[in-house]
């Protein structure tokens, strides 16, 4: 599942669709302009004649036509990021490893797994997601989706985020010993909460126990006594966790716990939202995506190519 296995089949599967679905982009931006045309008239027709019943008799119909096209911009929204995932997720579901992946776009991971993966100590009382994909890597059954969740902030009026980006949650056949967490080094000051919850549950920093240099350097890793720490967190993954880190600058968190994984990665922008005035050809707005779902999966594939 390597990226340069992937710009290939971008350019002979999924860039023809994005070809497809630019054509209906520039049609809507067609649309628009002919409605501002038209409402520049009625405003100049009333300038000129100041005939107020005409006027309004004459924005009607383009009432309804502005309905019209806000219903198709909103239609190439709804049908844009479904077919572009459901592309990526046959390129990813040919290894031979995975069985079908399934893709529902009102889809997401439940709350409870969530606060079950105790990476986040916040849980939030507004918790929405998207973009549910599911399926079976090996013997590990998963579901990964985009998640969104805020509480009330208690300094300001308003809410603050507590997570956005796309979260993981596994379930193995076989329990690992102990409880392993992951968390970003630099923001360990916004996981005070999460690193009591963990010490208070018989967690501790092992950091020192790992060889993985730069992965110590990004990572701080806590784990209970009767964790195996290397037979969980091999060197191959701390590589390929670090090597993302490097390469994309977002951060992952980690969580082993007896017969589930929990894994997610922060994202700060709408993903693969399709643009209306500028152009979606676009492969780095396609890698990105392709890039956080590999590096999830990729941990789950290790995980299970080891136990």
């Amino acid at each position: 599942m390597a990226l340069n296995g992937f710009r290939p089949y971008y350019n002979h599967t999924i860039y023809p669709e994005l070809i497809r679905l630019e054509s209906q982009r520039k049609n809507l931006l067609w649309l628009m302009s002919i409605t501002i045309l038209m409402a520049i008239g009625v405003i100049i027709f009333q300038a000129m004649t100041g005939i107020f019943f005409v006027t309004l008799f004459l924005l009607i119909p383009i009432g309804f036509y502005i309905s019209y096209l806000l219903f198709r911009i909103r239609k190439f929204k709804t049908d844009w990021k479904p077919k572009v995932i459901n592309l990526i997720i046959d390129f990813i579901d040919d290894k031979l490893s995975y069985g079908d992946l399934a893709y529902d776009a009102k889809g997401f991971v439940s709350k409870k797994k969530f606060v079950e993966s105790g990476l986040f100590a916040k849980t939030g009382r507004f918790y929405s997601g998207e973009d549910k994909i599911s399926g079976k890597i090996g013997d590990v059954d998963f579901e990964m989706s985009e998640l969104e969740i805020k509480d009330l902030s208690k300094i300001e009026s308003g809410t603050i985020e507590i997570f956005r980006g796309i979260f993981l949650a596994a379930q193995i056949v076989n329990p690992i010993r102990g409880t392993i967490m992951v968390l970003p080094r630099h923001h360990k000051q916004f996981l005070i909460k999460t690193i009591k919850t963990f010490n208070i549950a018989g967690g501790e920093l092992v950091s020192d126990v790992l060889e993985h240099q730069g992965f110590n350097e990004n990572y701080l890793t806590y784990a209970t006594d009767d964790a195996l720490i290397h037979n969980v967190l091999s060197f191959e993954m701390q590589e390929a966790i670090v090597e993302y880190t490097e390469r994309t600058m977002k951060d992952l968190y980690v969580s082993f716990n007896n017969n589930n994984i929990y894994l997610a990665v922060r994202e700060p922008k709408d993903i693969l939202e399709p643009f209306i005035f500028e152009s979606n050809v676009d492969f780095e707005l396609i890698r990105e995506f392709f890039e956080d779902i590999q590096i999830l999966l990729s941990i789950v594939e290790d995980f299970d190519a080891h136990h």
